[in-house]
């Protein structure tokens, strides 16, 4: 399904910016790979990979994103990819990881594209603690999910993108959900905030304990020597 019905009579100006106006709109891109369990003879590929731009909610993104620009490694024949309806997406096969540059184009030519940069992950690596911001998971049908969550922020937009932000179509019709469950993302990396926030907290407090401990020393310091430096009385 495909919100086509974009409207053109805004004027040159896009009927203006409607002041004091934020809409936000959130997203989720990222990759899934699947090894073919061995080198393939031709050309020493080792995984199919899917690279996607997709909204977060059941919501057609073709009525605000005019086309995706999915720019890969220069080793792929034509590495500048365009994809102008749903699905966003580029399926290829590779054997390394690399930076997939995604630039999000919108309807209203006033405004200005979004750029997102994602590493292409075909194999499974440690996430480092406390990095909440990527999620990589096995699937048993779809193999590696490499994903994350983003919002792009539309402040006092035209009239022209207004309508195209808040006249949107579903997606499906039917159940909509990601590999990732962001939701408890979110919970886990609130925690983690919480549980720095503790910390630094707690190292803060140590310091001040440590500079109070520094400057009684310098004080008590300062009074020995004063009393040795004092002149004898005459």
């Amino acid at each position: 399904m495909s919100n086509l019905n974009i409207p053109t009579d805004f004027g040159p100006d896009s009927g203006g910016r409607v002041k004091g106006l934020t809409i936000t709109k959130a997203i989720v891109y990222g990759n899934e790979a699947r090894s073919f369990g061995k080198k393939r003879e031709e050309d020493g590929h080792t995984h199919q990979w899917s690279v996607y731009l997709k909204p977060y909610l059941n919501e057609d993104m073709s009525s605000y994103v005019k086309k995706v620009h999915f720019k890969l490694h220069e080793s792929y024949v034509n590495p500048n990819r365009i994809v102008t309806k749903p699905p966003f997406e580029i399926t290829e096969t590779g054997w390394g990881e690399f930076e997939v540059v995604i630039k999000i184009y919108f309807h209203d030519p006033t405004e200005r594209p979004v750029t997102c940069y994602h590493i292409l992950k075909l194999f499974q690596s440690p996430i480092v603690e406390g990095d909440q911001s990527l999620t990589i998971t096995n699937d048993t049908k779809k193999g590696l999910v490499s994903e994350q969550y983003e919002e792009i922020v539309f402040q006092e937009p035209t009239q022209f993108m207004q309508h195209c932000l808040t006249n949107i179509q579903p997606l499906t019709n039917g159940v909509y959900k990601h590999d990732t469950d962001f939701e408890r993302k979110k919970i886990l990396t609130l925690e983690n905030i919480l549980d720095v926030k503790i910390k630094v907290k707690g190292e803060i407090t140590a310091l001040k304990e440590k500079l109070k401990l520094a400057r009684e020393t310098m004080t008590k310091f300062k009074t020995e020597l004063a009393k040795v430096q004092k002149p004898p009385l005459v």
